[in-house]
């Protein structure tokens, strides 16, 4: 089985996907930010790393689902091959930062990867306000995400809520701003009830 944990960056996708991996005992499959040799010069120079930053993504999430699908454990990822493309690479696009020739050429390179996979059997989704995300992003204090602008940060929430709006998956949502499921055991519970009511039909 495959959960995704979605949402944007500040958001808490990977306490999460550790808290449920640890509460579950389920496999977490965490997104390569410590380990990407573009992430910092791509937040130093948006429009000059775009389609290298993307093309690197695009492969690494093609090869953490096939070797999800591959798994018989349930593997609970943080952040999924279809935010890369709805989310990421269309703001980048609609920004200017990609010109039409590299958004074609990676748009040809995922259809042809989503011939072969699959959507997750469960989405999670933390939705946050641009407030929220900011005073995570500046509490957690990496260097590279603190040169991120108000107006990327806001042009990836709207993405996000027109793509969940549309997703016709299974799928939870779950308000990241009313919560501190890091910190409070009854937040985290709340959580985990709707995880096991969607996937286990308890109520």
């Amino acid at each position: 089985m495959h959960i995704g944990i979605a949402g944007n960056i500040g958001s808490g996708k990977t306490s999460l996907t550790r808290l449920l991996a640890q509460h579950y005992g389920w496999t977490p499959k965490y997104e390569s930010v410590s380990y990407n040799p573009y992430l910092a010069d791509y937040y130093a120079d948006i429009k000059r790393w775009s389609f290298a930053l993307e093309m690197y993504f695009l492969q690494v999430r093609l090869h953490d689902v096939l070797e999800i699908n591959r798994s018989k454990d349930v593997i609970i990822q943080d952040r999924t091959l279809q935010e890369g493309v709805h989310i990421f690479v269309a703001n980048n696009y609609a920004q200017g930062n990609l010109t039409e020739r590299d958004y074609n050429t990676y748009m040809d390179t995922y259809n042809v990867m989503m011939s072969v996979v699959k959507e997750p059997d469960l989405m999670i989704y933390l939705r946050s306000s641009l407030e929220h995300l900011v005073s995570q992003i500046q509490k957690r204090g990496r260097d590279y995400e603190q040169t991120i602008s108000i107006d990327y940060l806001s042009g990836l929430n709207e993405r996000y809520e027109k793509w969940i709006a549309e997703y016709k998956s299974p799928l939870i949502i779950i308000e990241a701003d009313e919560l501190d499921f890091v910190n409070r055991p009854e937040d985290f519970s709340a959580i985990t009830d709707r995880v096991d009511a969607q996937l286990y039909g308890l109520f």
